[in-house]
């Protein structure tokens, strides 16, 4: 059996996560990043003035991208030390700045800021994965505005809405995630230039003292990394607690996808909404006749771990001590890209059972019309009493109609018969014809037409109008089921 046979593979990089996500978390992505932010360090601190030659530059500029992955791994053997590790590595390669590199600096420098980098561009993904999202379901809600469905509280039978009404309550959800995951962005700032406990003090010597200097250079390399504003003091590290702000936004977005695959998972169930299903897809290796709602449970199963991982950073962050200490760094390798993967994985999904969502609208009908008429007793009970009818009696005869249809339903597994009670209750001087159009459906769900077009026209085309090159951004990746 060869070497990587009997190895552990993960399965998020192997059946769930997209290719974009996990280029993100790749080592390539992080290595190269490393060597980003040790050449933006370089060139600030020569235009600060300090020894740092044109060749240095040129050749660390030429060399961002070409990692020896293996030639790291024999040095971190030999050191110890991963950072140290790259920084030998990253002075083969470039010698003429082997001298400069990580001036000043501490491993943080170079873990921390990268992480920051690698958040900012996760969260981006996310961000165009829930827009796609909130785009299919979108197009699913206005389709089907005014197709009248069997409501449900307490998992139990209950006023009607819309099929469409229905698909609202999940988009607004994510519409809700989206506000966090744009705050969380926009206040996402860089670790900067700190030194060992946050001091600067290596900086400080280095430029003889110059606290403007200082200051200078911790800008200059956060313009150069694409930040704009940086946390203003830091121990080592920066908080942990942004991590755990972080993951709890990602813990929030996997809450709504599970939301929306435990109702479609209920409604499969009844048989009224199927996800899509390829021709030579098996549903069960024992029952050929299943179309188990694998896309749906999936989605629950990834987003249920993305909302245990929130706990992670929030005690890391708790238990992080004075300026640091380092239990936070094998539990922040595993935590954090296992949830951007995992909800990465989550919404693809959504996206894809959106967009092939299929609605068997006999069975929505015949669901709702087992139900109807004993949601319609009230209406006939109105009816029946503007016409001269005795309330009280009318009430109390509507009473023992329903009893005994619903003792029918129960013992004999037959129809509701209550309409055709009521009819040939002669009390009532209400006709079959008369019932039926009492009995309408579209009678019963109030304003759900209105309120999915007002929805859709004033909340969600506006934010995918300002998103709109967002939602090309991003692939569709292949569903692996």
């Amino acid at each position: 059996m060869r070497q990587g046979e009997v190895r552990y593979a993960h399965p998020l990089s192997e059946r769930y996560a997209s290719p974009e996500m996990q280029e993100i978390f790749s080592p390539a992505r992080r290595f190269g990043t490393w060597r980003r932010l040790w050449l933006a360090l370089a060139e600030s601190e020569r235009e600060l003035g300090l020894p740092v030659s044109d060749e240095a530059i040129v050749q660390m500029r030429s060399t961002l991208d070409s990692v020896d992955l293996a030639k790291a791994a024999a040095y971190e053997r030999r050191f110890r030390h991963d950072v140290m590790a790259h920084v030998h590595l990253f002075g083969d390669d470039a010698p003429e700045a082997r001298a400069i590199i990580h001036l000043g600096a501490t491993s943080a420098f170079i873990g921390d800021n990268t992480d920051l980098i690698l958040h900012r561009e996760a969260l981006r993904l996310i961000r165009a994965r829930i827009l796609r999202s909130v785009a299919a379901l979108a197009g699913f809600a206005r389709e089907h505005a005014q197709v009248p469905t069997l409501g449900f509280t307490h998992l139990q039978p209950a006023q009607p809405t819309t099929v469409g009404k229905r698909a609202t309550l999940w988009i607004q959800d994510f519409l809700l995630d989206l506000e966090e995951l744009e705050f969380r962005l926009r206040t996402l700032r860089f670790r900067g230039v700190r030194g060992t406990t946050g001091t600067q003090a290596s900086f400080l010597d280095l430029f003889g003292g110059d606290h403007d200097k200082v200051d200078a250079l911790d800008a200059a390399v956060a313009t150069r990394m694409g930040f704009d504003e940086r946390y203003p003091v830091s121990g080592q590290t920066y908080s942990r607690k942004v991590d755990y702000q972080v993951q709890a936004t990602l813990a929030g977005v996997a809450i709504s996808a599970s939301k929306l695959g435990h109702d479609l998972r209920i409604l499969a169930h009844l048989r009224e909404v199927e996800e899509p299903f390829e021709e030579e897809q098996i549903g069960s290796s024992a029952m050929p006749y299943k179309r188990n709602p694998m896309r749906a449970e999936r989605i629950c199963a990834l987003t249920r771990h993305v909302i245990t991982l929130s706990i992670d950073p929030a005690f890391t962050a708790a238990t992080q001590w004075l300026e640091r200490t380092l239990d936070d760094s094998a539990n922040r390798r595993l935590s954090i890209p296992d949830a951007f993967l995992s909800l990465d994985g989550a919404l693809v999904l959504v996206e894809n059972v959106a967009k092939g969502l299929i609605i068997n609208p006999e069975v929505v009908r015949r669901n709702l019309a087992h139900h109807l008429p004993f949601m319609a007793t009230e209406t006939i009970l109105m009816h029946a009493t503007a016409r001269g009818g005795d309330r009280q009696d009318l009430h109390e005869r509507i009473r023992r109609h329903s009893l005994a249809a619903a003792r029918r339903m129960k013992e004999e597994g037959a129809d509701a018969d209550l309409m055709e009670r009521i009819s040939e209750d002669s009390a009532f001087g209400l006709s079959q014809q008369e019932l039926d159009e009492l009995a309408d459906p579209r009678r019963f769900v109030g304003r759900a037409p209105e309120q999915v077009r007002a929805f859709l026209d004033a909340w969600v085309a506006p934010v995918l109008a300002r998103v709109a090159d967002d939602l090309g951004a991003v692939g569709e990746p292949d569903v692996r089921v």
